[in-house]
This record gives C-alpha cells, sequence and structure tokens, in this order.
C-alpha cells in the first residue's frame, strides 16, 4: 500500500478515534468518496494498536492503578481503588461486546456500512451531544464512578459499532446526561476505550493472523506508527482544550459533515 494512503488512513483513526467524530465512520467513508482501495483488516488492526497504545501512554497513572487492581479482582475483590476502577472498565465494555458478537453473527455489521447510515448518525448524535453537553451538570468527577453509571455509559457505548456515531462521543454524551464535569467525562470515556480498543483489536487480530504477509506487516507497522503519534495529539489537544471549550465545535462538524452525506446519499 502507498506511504501516503498509510499515513492518511493512520491520521484519519488516530485524530477521530478519540475526537466525538467516529473514527469508522471517517474510514468507512475514504475509500468510498476518493476512490482509494480498501484498506483492509490487516490495517485495521495495525492503526488501532497504535492509538490503543497512545491511551494507555496518555492516562499511564490510571492504567497503572487499575492494573494493579486486577489481581485482588481475580481474587474477586473490589477493596482498593484500583480493583474498583478495573471492575468498573470490564463492566462497562461488555455491552458493546455482546452487541458487537451480535451484529457479527447476523452480518448486520455489513449492512450498516452505507453513506447513509452514517450520514444520519453523525447528524443526530451530534444534536444528542449538543443536548447533553447543555444540559448535564457539571458537579460529577471521574472520582465519582459508580457501578450504575459504568453499566449506562457502557449500554451507551454500545451503540457506537452504528458508524458514524463514534465511540468517544457517544460516552462523553452518556457521562455528561449523568452530569460528569467535561475533562472528567472524556477522562472516562478515554479509560474505556482501552478494553474495548484491546477486544476488538484482538478479535481482528484473531481474524487476520494467518493471512499476513510480510509486506502487510510491514504496512501495518508504519500505520501503527502514525496511529500512535496522531491519536496522542488529538488526546493533547481535547483534553486541554476542555478546560476552557465545550463541545460544540464537534457538534457542528459532525452536523455539517453529516448534512453533506445524507445529500449524497439521496440525491
Amino acid at each position: 500500500m502507498p506511504l501516503t494512503q498509510l499515513l492518511i488512513l493512520a491520521l484519519i483513526q488516530g485524530v477521530t478515534e478519540f475526537l466525538p467524530i467516529s473514527s469508522s465512520g471517517h474510514l468507512i467513508l475514504l475509500p468510498s468518496l476518493t476512490g482509494m482501495e480498501d484498506q483492509g483488516q490487516v490495517i485495521d488492526v495495525a492503526v488501532h494498536v497504535g492509538t490503543l497504545f497512545a491511551v494507555i501512554l496518555f492516562f499511564r497513572q490510571d492504567v497503572k492503578i487499575a492494573a494493579a487492581g486486577l489481581p485482588r479482582l481475580l481474587r474477586g475483590k473490589r477493596d482498593t481503588p484500583g480493583a474498583n476502577l478495573a471492575f468498573l472498565l470490564v463492566i462497562a465494555t461488555i455491552p458493546v461486546i455482546l452487541a458487537g458478537l451480535v451484529l457479527k453473527l447476523t452480518g448486520l455489521d455489513d449492512a450498516l456500512r452505507s453513506t447513509a447510515v452514517i450520514g444520519w448518525a453523525m447528524l443526530v448524535f451530534g444534536l444528542v451531544l449538543y443536548w447533553a453537553d447543555r444540559t448535564g451538570g457539571q458537579d460529577k468527577t471521574d472520582r465519582d464512578w459508580t457501578l450504575r453509571d459504568a453499566i449506562v455509559m457502557g449500554l451507551w457505548q454500545a451503540v457506537a459499532l452504528i458508524p458514524g456515531t463514534s465511540r468517544s462521543g457517544i460516552t462523553i454524551t452518556a457521562a455528561r446526561q449523568l452530569g460528569y464535569a467535561r475533562a472528567d467525562g472524556a477522562k472516562l470515556a478515554m479509560l474505556m476505550s482501552i478494553p474495548t480498543i484491546l477486544a476488538s483489536g484482538t478479535l481482528l487480530g484473531l481474524e487476520v493472523a494467518g493471512s499476513a504477509d510480510a509486506q502487510a506487516a510491514r504496512d501495518g507497522a508504519i500505520a501503527a506508527g502514525f496511529a500512535f503519534v496522531a491519536a496522542l495529539g488529538a488526546l493533547w489537544l481535547m483534553m486541554r482544550l476542555l478546560r476552557s471549550v465545550s463541545f460544540t465545535p464537534y457538534v457542528l462538524y459532525r452536523v455539517v459533515l453529516g448534512g453533506v452525506l445524507l445529500w449524497i446519499a439521496y440525491s
């Protein structure tokens, strides 16, 4: 695959994975709107790995706490902050895994990959994010995360399997609706991405493990590196901007792009 296309794909995945504007929607649209060849699952796995390492590095302190609590959680205890955080992340990930399996087994995942679906999801869930951001409280922090909130955010995260919804966008929407401050809600959404990306990346990796050759592995390594840098930059920028800026700029982008895609789909 040409280096330019690898760079474009990695930048799109890296930037859009954590911004509330849908990485899957952009990746699906790229070949259909530009005529580029479909990147294939090897590259999909690679860019997911790159973004996974980026979010782990950015939130390394929280990841370290959760990892330290895993042994206690495996013994059935969650009496430490780390064990409790690990438990809540597991609970929040279950809905999206179950929903993903249903879509995969029924073939609905391929049926949803259309310009019209992405356009409607961009538009509708962008407006839902705007509503939640404007009406949600600001009194909760990430330390107030409860089992109930983890379940609610996990259920909302499962909706992100509809291309164009945005995993980060829908979980941030849920957090804002539950009353979490913008930066804290975004932090929880990013932490939730770690087991989710790990699960989806593992599934894709198992599917392509026997088909990848040396060239595909090289392309994947390059894409992963680019995606890592792009994702790290996007995370830093968003978390910095959230100190003073709402989610409205992302909503405007979603509404405009959604409108354009619907015009293309129905014209």
